[in-house]
């Protein structure tokens, strides 16, 4: 299958490619990044430099696909102006479906984030109804980055019911790998105090690409949004006794698959597309948090 990647220099974007060329997949690379005029290496995918905001350029990227895989985004609103983050994300995704459509691709995985219901980054704070969150929770979004995702989501609905195109949002966590384990997961190995906003989920960077590789194979109908993260939370702490401590009876504790769950289930990621992720940050971390030598 001819499959774009975009963002493909990206954290997310540079595991898919390996893991959809490992496949067997004919893979385009694309992203921001200029290109390099080298002899490629074997296997080494062909590069497009693109930017996805304008249409021109999308439609492009996407004109011999069979499927896309859209990695490209700004990945959060802390470090960019407000309108930056939301034209970036939203108009990329905006013009790379329509190429899509227009040009008969057959499926397109879209990376949406964890982010949508609104939580993480809300001006005015607020939590979750529920743990573990599921893709059942109220999208409520504030923040540009969020509000962008959670627009992505709905231009795969409207991609739908407009065409025949197969549209797969992944919504991963935290998302982790070799190099940056013990920079953010440590502190919450270490001490289970250390509560961020994803109820202490996380996803390593290649169970995220099997998803992606599983996602662009579907057959799936429709659309369908997964949640994707590690099934244990950062540093195995017992997750009810963690939650009712941080925070008591706001957020309702629903029926946890184990002791030491994640803060998000993804039991229709198991179900529908027969994911199960091989990872745990025990791989790369020992008990105090610190990277397992070699």
């Amino acid at each position: 299958m001819r499959v774009v990647v975009t963002g493909a220099h990206g954290k997310v974007g540079r595991a898919a490619v390996s893991a959809l060329v490992a496949a067997g997949h004919e893979v385009t690379a694309t992203d921001l990044t200029r290109p390099v005029w080298e002899r490629h290496e074997p296997d080494e995918p062909r590069y497009v430099q693109a930017d996805l905001t304008d249409a021109g350029q999308a439609f492009a990227v996407a004109r011999e696909a069979d499927a896309v895989v859209h990695a490209a985004a700004i990945p959060d609103p802390t470090a960019n102006a407000p309108h930056v983050v939301f034209q970036n994300n939203l108009m990329a995704t905006f013009n790379l479906i329509e190429a899509a459509v227009r040009f008969g691709v057959s499926r397109f995985v879209n990376i949406s984030s964890e982010t949508v219901p609104g939580y993480f980054f809300a001006e005015r704070p607020f939590l979750p109804d529920y743990a573990p969150v599921d893709e059942e929770h109220p999208a409520r979004p504030q923040d540009p980055y969020a509000l962008s995702k959670h627009f992505g989501e709905q231009l795969m609905d409207a991609a739908v019911r407009r065409s025949d195109i197969r549209c797969i949002s992944l919504r991963p966590s935290w998302v982790q790998h070799e190099g940056n384990y013990e920079r953010n997961i440590g502190p919450q190995v270490r001490d289970s105090e250390q509560a961020g906003p994803g109820l202490w989920s996380y996803t390593d960077v290649y169970d995220l690409a099997d998803a992606i590789v599983l996602a662009t194979e579907s057959d799936l109908p429709g659309h369908e949004v997964f949640y994707i993260a590690a099934p244990d939370n950062a540093g195995g702490h017992d997750f009810a006794a963690m939650l009712r401590r941080h925070f008591g009876d706001r957020i309702e504790l629903r029926p946890l698959a184990r002791t030491d769950a994640s803060g998000l289930s993804c039991a229709k990621a198991h179900r529908l597309l027969g994911w199960t992720p091989k990872r745990s940050w025990r791989d790369y971390l020992d008990d105090n948090g610190r990277t397992r030598s070699a």
